[in-house]
């Protein structure tokens, strides 16, 4: 059975993710799509919002995001998996998870990676976050939640920039997207009404091709423009970072030398383990030393990681390790350091990441 996509659509409140959601539902492509709503409380109301066709079907869930929504998800996601088999619902052949406004996405997207009664149905898709262009860099300001949700989004989608007409609402634009670039460099940025825009193009994140279950890492490994644009003009321009999630880094490491399975993998999840908190994304391609012409995929959610796994051949010429972080606190040249000693000899005592930095 291949495994279905588990796409995650998040933005904070009033960013205008079921209107999204209700135009995607209309495209024939998206006609056996399943969406699970979670909304924050006991009565919930965006579920009858949401009107899908004959093939399609809205599931609700209404868990507290910090403590029952891995278990609500996770026991929706079981159940129609088990109705699928039965016949009871249409044959969805990928999901769309709309979380509440307020929610931190990482919960969801740590049950969609590491859930074992998931395991071999599902595979996260990818994370879409829709930022409302008017409201958005006062939402950043005063919510952390947001802030979190453009970090590890996959695709960014700008809502209500057509309301942008007169000069200073543009600048205030241009400025919302530099901060987006900011905080999340890797991710493209889309603007919902333009006339160019795809709804199949918020979906074509999934590390999984749900045909072949081949490891999709072209799309989201662009480690030189990450490189260019954070190691570049983004460390030296004025805009006012300690506004807009200052202590939010996104960049790539790049790592000239294959290095020994044992100690990437140790070195890998001590850093899970003494700052899995800050870690809020890491993705990348590995050359090992045991077979350098296969690399090892790897991508993690703090303190969770996907089951490395290895590729047939290197997916372009560049066949150096390639790691982007987007980390909260901690510094390119701390993880660069750390990286550097598990490749080296003396790193054999396996030292584990310091406390802070």
């Amino acid at each position: 059975m291949s495994l279905i996509p588990v796409t995650v659509l998040t933005g904070f409140l009033g960013a205008g993710k079921t209107t999204l959601l209700q135009q995607v539902l209309a495209e024939p492509a998206f006609a056996r799509t399943a969406v699970v709503i979670n909304e924050f409380g006991e009565i919930g109301l965006d579920g009858a919002l949401v009107v899908g066709g004959p093939e399609q079907l809205v599931a609700m869930t209404s868990g507290c995001l910090c403590c029952t929504i891995r278990g609500d998800i996770r026991s929706t996601l079981v159940d129609l998996l088990r109705r699928r088999a039965a016949g009871e619902v249409p044959p969805f052949e990928r999901i769309v998870v709309e979380t509440t406004g307020l929610a931190d996405p990482a919960p969801v997207i740590h049950t969609l990676m590491a859930d074992p009664s998931l395991a071999g149905a599902y595979a996260l898709g990818g994370v879409v976050t829709l930022v409302d262009a008017v409201h958005g860099a006062d939402t950043l300001e005063r919510h952390g939640e947001s802030v979190k949700q453009v970090a590890v989004a996959d695709r960014l989608v700008l809502t209500k920039a057509e309301l942008a007409r007169d000069p200073a609402s543009r600048r205030e634009l241009g400025e919302l997207r530099t901060t987006l670039r900011h905080l999340n460099p890797a991710a493209p940025i889309l603007e919902r009404h333009d006339s160019a825009l795809c709804c199949e193009a918020l979906f074509d994140t999934a590390l999984y091709d749900p045909l072949s279950k081949s490891l999709d890492v072209r799309r989201w490994l662009a480690a030189e423009a990450l490189e260019g644009e954070h190691g570049g003009h983004h460390r030296h321009h004025h805009h006012d970072i300690n506004r807009h999630g200052s202590d939010i880094e996104a960049f790539c490491l790049t790592l000239e030398t294959p290095m020994e399975p044992l100690r990437f993998s140790v070195a890998l999840e001590l850093l899970a383990g003494h700052r899995g908190d800050d870690l809020l994304r890491v993705k990348g391609i590995v050359a090992l030393s045991d077979d350098p012409d296969r690399p090892l995929v790897v991508h993690g959610v703090q303190h969770i990681f996907h089951r490395p796994v290895r590729l047939q051949a290197w997916p372009d010429a560049d066949h150096r390790t390639r790691l982007v972080f987007i980390t909260r606190g901690i510094r390119r040249e701390t993880i660069a350091d750390y990286l550097a000693a598990w490749g080296r000899d003396e790193a054999a005592g396996w030292r584990p990441l310091p406390a802070s930095g």
